[in-house]
């Protein structure tokens, strides 16, 4: 039991404000989806699943996939929130976060239905420079980002691996028009200069994930599911989402695999020679 307190609202037993998850109700492993309805489907697939709490945007399962403790956690839209799952959610013992989400890509050759695996993002978020200069990057811990590839590309998936631009908003600072046919004024060179820049796709969570777990020596990544292109002006709401949520609970698996090996070898980081003592039975996605 501990004492409330304004700076670091819970329960006298340590539930969460916000998620309301105490100590025990994550596991390591936690899927971030913004979507509350994603959630149960990622929960599908796993061996075994319970809900533990649904409160505003914020529902959460926990069980186990293929023996590896996981569990998934939404977010809802933006960076404050995702801020708020980041926070709470390690408090009560989450140490890895993956982001299992939908985006735009703006490149051409990205179609819908393809995954993106962000290798780091663009900070046009807001929420990530109120915990740090803007010169800090957001990068993908390596093993996240390892691991969601093995999966990817064990699944047979469509993915491509790159930058992703994390904005504030998605009407005017995605460089759409707004109410009333407002056009902001960089609506016209955003997306060129991004394309410029090699940049793939545009969301609005991923640099505040990956700012905010780095600062905590957390692991963290995103993988997302392509519903629109705006370059050929596609939009297909919902393509893509099943694989996105197949390669994000594999690369679970991955990872529990990999954190055992570094367990039993007394090693804090993983590197090539570790994974080639890994059994490719263990490995293998399927």
């Amino acid at each position: 039991m501990h004492r409330l307190s304004a700076d670091r609202p819970s329960t006298e037993e340590g539930k969460q404000y916000h998620i309301q998850c105490k100590p025990g109700d994550l596991a390591r492993y936690l899927l971030v989806p913004g979507d509350p309805e994603r959630v149960p489907k990622i929960a599908a697939l796993w061996d075994e699943a319970h809900e533990v709490a649904h409160h505003r945007e914020f529902r959460s399962f926990t069980g186990r996939y293929r023996g590896a403790p996981v569990s998934a956690l939404s977010s809802g839209i933006g960076g404050p929130a995702v801020a708020i799952v980041v926070n709470e959610a390690a408090r009560v013992g989450a140490e890895t976060f993956i982001r299992v989400g939908s985006t735009g890509a703006i490149q051409g050759h990205i179609g819908c239905g393809d995954l993106v695996i962000s290798s780091a993002a663009v900070r046009l978020d807001g929420t990530s420079h109120q915990y740090v200069m803007p010169e800090y990057p957001a990068a993908a811990s390596p093993e996240v980002l390892l691991a969601l590839t093995e999966a990817a590309e064990g699944l047979g998936a469509r993915y491509h691996v790159g930058v992703t631009a994390t904005t504030a908003d998605f009407y005017a600072g995605q460089a759409r028009p707004s109410l009333g046919g407002f056009r902001a004024s960089n609506i016209d060179s955003l997306i060129p200069a991004l394309q410029r820049a090699h940049v793939l796709n545009l969301e609005m969570e991923c640099a505040t994930l990956l700012v905010l777990c780095s600062l905590s020596q957390l692991r963290a990544g995103a993988v997302c599911a392509v519903y629109a292109n705006r370059v050929t002006d596609a939009f297909e709401p919902g393509a893509g989402e099943e694989g996105c949520i197949r390669v994000a609970n594999e690369a679970v698996r991955i990872l529990s695999i990999w954190d055992a090996e570094k367990q039993r070898k007394g090693k804090k980081w993983l590197y090539l020679g570790l994974l080639k003592q890994v059994s490719e039975s263990k490995a293998k996605p399927f």
